[in-house]
């Protein structure tokens, strides 16, 4: 019984470990892409709200301003919304 006893705690504390250095590591991102939004690195994806790189592939070019995209997906979505065509795939 003991011997089950030493197991299950020495289980549980792993467990433990793993779980607080995810907490960890998830804070961390956080972190880091609040303070990336907050200097400008990153935008918001119009479309669904993901942060992305501001200097990301995916934009469309509105008047004066330039939306950038996480997705072709989520680009074409926008593009269906302002009422605009969406590009045709390249093959």
């Amino acid at each position: 019984m003991l011997k089950f006893l030493v197991i299950a705690a020495a289980l549980f504390l792993v467990y433990k470990l793993f779980m607080g250095d995810k907490q960890k590591r998830e804070m961390r991102k956080d972190k880091s892409i609040k303070q990336k939004v907050a200097s400008g690195e990153m935008v918001k994806d119009p479309s669904c709200g993901t942060y992305v790189d501001k200097d990301g592939d995916i934009r469309v070019r509105e008047g004066d301003k330039v939306h950038v995209f996480c997705s072709y997906e989520c680009r074409d979505k926008y593009l269906k919304r302002i009422g605009a065509s969406v590009p045709k795939e390249e093959e």
